[in-house]
């Protein structure tokens, strides 16, 4: 049974289903249902599980709905205080942070689902959200124009937090209009994040400063930046239809202003480019389109040489996932059913779940309780550890204190 990781891509739909592609054939792989998913709405949870923002369509009321790779339905509906768009996850897949129509970003516990307690960073909708490349930051942007920056781990924390003020590491008006997207990783230099906006720029800001390092300026608006891991080039998605290429040197004064160096590719999509990813070690590209268009480039050629499945009207978002093993994560191999590819098995449509024996899936659900439950028991110890430690660190300060004082007595 081979054990080579698997690259997929996912497409949303706000009126259909999720669609998992092989990025190398372009093959559908899987179909997931029960969502009706915004903008920026999708989210790769660690290895194990797929994340959806969900609106209903009959209360508008939110949630986020949570698929693993081999059921086509969501196994756990996770509620939040209100409709949310935007979704960001941590690498190990612990924590997934939502944003809120009101402004704020909520937090939630995976798998268990525990909402933290809501950060209230924006006075409009947030947009998009990102997490630093270091993992310790969690930046969100907001239809207000500004992007907000925050520690993970005062929000995580147990105790939570008394001012927002003093948890907000940065707060600064990057744009004049809603903020689409912030990209963070790599290809740029340590502690420095790509924004883009509806005013037709990208901008390249230090979060160590919260200051701004360069504008650039787009014949349109850009929804989405992707950075290429083995040249200094990016990649936008363009309200125009085209995917447009720029460079990450800084170079002349009409790169900064009037954006003259840079290229768009053809052909266009018939719609605005909602998302562009990089795949097959920066090889390809792949965007997508609202007009249901998804297509694979070559990025040496600015080619396009592959067009996915357009198996929807329209589509709200792109992702790719990355290191999926399905031999070592899901233990079974893939049966002749209509999606899959050598040994995985994706998205089935629950037939295939029918026909395997009760013991086999009865086992797959205690191996979950087990992950889950020793997963609960390892922040408890963690969180107890944490409290314990402040506790001494008071009795320290007390006593020192104390010592103090004596001493000045004699």
């Amino acid at each position: 049974m081979s054990s080579s990781p698997h690259e997929i891509v996912l497409t949303s739909s706000p009126d259909g289903p999720i669609i998992a592609y092989d990025a190398s054939s372009g093959a559908a792989l899987a179909q997931f249902t029960g969502s009706r998913s915004p903008r920026r709405g999708l989210a790769i949870v660690g290895k194990s599980y797929i994340a959806a923002s969900h609106i209903s369509p009959t209360t508008a009321s939110g949630s986020v709905h949570l698929y693993n790779w081999w059921s086509s339905t969501a196994f756990h509906n996770l509620p939040v205080p209100e409709p949310v768009a935007p979704l960001t996850v941590t690498s190990d897949g612990l924590y997934l942070f939502a944003g809120g129509l009101s402004g704020s970003v909520h937090g939630i516990s995976i798998p268990s689902g525990d909402v933290l307690k809501p950060l209230p960073a924006h006075s409009k909708p947030v947009s998009c959200l990102a997490i630093s490349d270091d993992e310790s930051l969690l930046i969100s942007g907001s239809d207000d124009g500004t992007i907000v920056v925050v520690p993970i781990f005062q929000l995580v924390g147990a105790s939570g937090y008394d001012s927002v003020e003093e948890l907000i590491l940065h707060r600064f008006a990057a744009h004049s209009d809603s903020v689409t997207a912030i990209i963070s990783g790599m290809g740029l230099c340590n502690s420095q994040i790509i924004s883009c906006s509806l005013d037709c720029t990208c901008k390249f800001w230090s979060l160590l400063r919260g200051t701004l390092l360069r504008t650039i300026v787009f014949p349109c608006t850009i929804s989405w930046v992707a950075l290429n891991p083995t040249e200094p080039e990016f990649y936008v998605a363009g309200s125009d239809g085209s995917v447009h290429k720029g460079s990450l040197k800084v170079g002349s004064r009409k790169l900064v202003t009037q954006g003259s160096e840079l290229i768009a590719w053809t052909p266009k999509h018939g719609g605005a480019v909602v998302s562009v990813v990089m795949v097959n070690g920066g090889r390809n590209l792949i965007s997508a389109s609202e007009d249901g268009s998804v297509w694979v480039w070559e990025v040496d050629a600015g080619q396009v040489i592959m067009a996915l499945g357009n198996e929807m009207g329209s589509i709200s978002d792109l992702v790719a996932a990355t290191g999926i093993n399905c031999s070592k994560a899901y233990g079974f191999g893939m049966s002749n059913g209509a999606y899959g590819s050598g040994n995985c098995h994706f998205g089935s449509s629950g037939k295939e779940l029918m026909n395997m024996p009760i013991k086999k899936i009865l086992e797959m659900e205690d191996v979950l309780k087990v992950a889950a439950n020793d997963r609960n028991r390892a922040i408890d110890m963690l969180e107890s550890a944490i409290a314990m430690y402040e506790r001494l660190l008071e009795l320290i300060l007390k006593e020192a204190k104390r010592g103090s004082r004596n001493n000045k007595q004699w």
